[in-house]
């Protein structure tokens, strides 16, 4: 599966340069660069537009009123151009595991048909979208005195663009045959499913949820179609077939879901750690590290640990925070005789150790969907991660306990005060964005901007700011968060048909009743996100299950930090756990080792991590002791 920006390896990618294809090639290309430049202007103004607002607010005590509304009108802009660009990249989330376990000629033609299906899907969503911002029109800005129809009008012409765009790669990477043939299949079961309309609205409501949020699901995740689609065909055939609802109600939803004020904070956490990566403050950071621990047994691992604990979160990516760290330590750690195949499986398990650390995006997103603090999240995430962390730190003290130090240069204590002061404006970083947002003192996507401010400034001055990089890591933020933001306003609709099936409520009924209470349902809430963060990654399970289970938690009187945040780390324990959490197999590509190597050791800190997590469940203290 592809999370995070991470870009899929499947054969959306692959082309045949001659005839037809080529011609549809160059068709995408140039509604590709035109669109990421787009998204490049979008990410600018937007990140200007709140630095406006941050300067005006601290520097001259004269707020600008209309600074949220301009940053929310170019945050949907900017949130469906960039799912256009992540579909152009491959980088919506999937997965590709059974298509890749298929032979070759059949995996292709499965590829193609996730691709029609991905048309189809946006094709369908085109008209109520339309009819959706021909309503917005009659609506008003307050603070900008324009129709609201100039904001939302980013929804109809995303989902237009990319489904020309899935159109284009759909003929671009088959042949004339396949694509139609794909086509075809699509269409007669879509026929076939609404002569069955009077049959299915038969059944009971337990039955349609098993068809279609089980059912069609699964199959459409098992085919690699993007996650976004398969929350969003469910959605579309639930309410058609069985509900009998106008699909406007899904426009509604996807704006609505899309249009968190929270969620603004996303693309600047993002570009924020690709300036991290980019500048060389995260190397910093591991240099420093490596100075003041290289010196005892197992001392890389646990400048591994430390360092991920510092860089993680900020990026929005676990890709891009391990490729950060992979190669500042790994030649030196293999060269001091650890098994590459040891060190990928601590790097997939703190991957998982620090989903909680802040900013990360998680945080950011179920702050925003469920209703949760984010200065309560913030301060509650950083202890649980330190928790697991230092489980793992347990198991690589024994681990490591015989390693040969003897070829080992012990760093002198002038070498390590230099190193820190090289490093402290890469180490105060993360902990300015915590302690600010934590103390109240700017929220979360006000410190953001501060930090791109003060990251910028520090490339000027350690060098390694580009600028034709620069524009890479725009699109890159562009994509990464049209990825995200279309994943959540089509679980966002999807999330509203289960509550209007009932299913929110029978939920409640069955979770309530389990024996044992709170301590049980904790329990079936840590197995439920570990496989859904196996299958769906966090994000989607998150947006999914969250406002489900959450005001359950609350009737059980469990704390929403406390049950936030051993959700996020059970999802990461699944995202990070072999075979099907992908976050282990990014970490092999990252660090070009064999996926079977690093099994074998895994299981050992995948079993620490289950511990520390236990803990951090039996005692709510750890989440919730310094929310004061």
């Amino acid at each position: 599966m592809n999370t995070e920006g991470a870009r899929s390896e499947a054969t959306w990618g692959k082309v045949r340069p001659e005839g037809a294809a080529a011609v549809f090639g160059k068709l995408e290309r140039g509604i590709a660069t035109v669109v990421e430049w787009l998204t490049v202007a979008l990410t600018i103004a937007d990140m200007l537009v709140l630095l406006a607002g941050v300067v005006a607010r601290y520097g001259f005590n004269r707020p600008l009123m209309w600074s949220d509304e301009v940053a929310s009108l170019l945050f949907l802009w900017l949130a469906m151009l960039g799912s256009v660009v992540a579909l152009h990249r491959s980088e919506h989330m999937r997965m590709t595991a059974v298509v890749k376990a298929l032979p070759e000629g059949w995996g292709s033609f499965v590829e193609t048909i996730a691709l029609g299906v991905m048309a189809s899907f946006l094709g369908i969503l085109v008209p109520p979208l339309l009819q959706f911002a021909h309503e917005e029109t009659v609506n008003i800005l307050p603070a900008l005195d324009v129709s609201s129809v100039y904001r939302v009008a980013a929804l109809p012409v995303g989902a237009a663009l990319m489904a020309l765009l899935a159109v284009v790669k759909l003929f671009q990477t088959s042949s004339l045959g396949k694509a139609l043939l794909a086509l075809a299949i699509i269409g007669a079961l879509a026929g076939v499913s609404m002569m069955t309309q009077d049959a299915v609205q038969e059944l009971s409501t337990e039955a349609q949820l098993l068809i279609f949020f089980v059912g069609v699901i699964g199959i459409l995740v098992a085919l690699g179609v993007p996650i976004s689609a398969c929350f969003g065909c469910a959605t579309i055939l639930y309410l058609v077939l069985a509900a009998d609802v106008n699909l406007s109600v899904i426009a509604n939803r996807l704006n609505e879901g899309m249009s968190s004020l929270i969620l603004l904070a996303v693309p600047l956490f993002i570009f924020l750690g690709l300036l991290l990566d980019s500048t060389g403050l995260a190397r910093l950071m591991v240099g420093f590290l490596a100075n003041l621990l290289g010196h005892v047994r197992g001392g890389l691992s646990y400048v591994l640990v430390g360092a991920m604990y510092l860089v993680s979160g900020i990026s929005g990516s676990k890709a891009a925070d391990m490729a950060a760290i992979c190669p500042v330590l790994f030649p030196e750690m293999i060269k001091r005789g650890s098994k590459p195949g040891d060190l990928i499986a601590l790097l997939a398990a703190t991957g998982a150790q620090t989903e909680t650390v802040p900013p990360s995006i998680v945080l950011l997103t179920i702050g925003a969907v469920c209703g949760v603090s984010i200065n309560a999240l913030f301060t509650g995430g950083l202890l649980p991660s330190l928790v697991l962390g230092i489980t793992l730190c347990l198991l690589v003290r024994w681990r490591y306990r015989k390693e040969d130090l003897s070829g080992v240069k012990r760093a002198t204590r002038k070498e390590i005060w230099k190193s820190f002061l090289v490093a402290l404006p890469a180490l105060a970083l993360p902990f300015f964005i915590r302690f600010a947002v934590v103390d109240g003192i700017a929220t979360a996507t006000e410190v953001s901007t501060i930090g791109i401010v003060y990251c910028l400034g520090a490339g000027l001055y350690y060098g390694g700011l580009e600028l034709p990089r620069l524009k890479k890591m725009l699109v890159e933020t562009a994509s990464l968060t049209g990825a995200i933001m279309f994943i959540i306003g089509c679980a966002t609709a999807m999330s509203w048909a289960l509550t209007q099936s009932g299913f929110s409520r029978d939920l409640a009924a069955i979770m309530q009743n389990l024996p044992g209470g709170a301590p049980t349902f904790m329990a079936v809430s840590i197995l439920l996100f570990i496989v859904l963060g196996s299958v769906l990654e966090g994000i989607p399970a998150i947006v999914l299950f969250g406002p489900l289970l959450f005001p359950i938690a609350k009737s059980m009187g469990i704390h929403e930090v406390h049950y936030s945040i051993v959700v996020i780390l059970a999802m990461g324990v699944g995202l990070f756990c072999p075979p099907v959490g992908v976050g282990y197999y990014f970490a092999t590509s990252i660090g070009k080792v064999n996926p079977n190597e690093g099994i074998r050791p895994l299981v050992g800190y995948m079993i620490s991590l289950l511990l520390g997590l236990a803990v951090v469940a039996a005692v709510p203290w750890i989440s919730i002791g310094f929310l004061g």
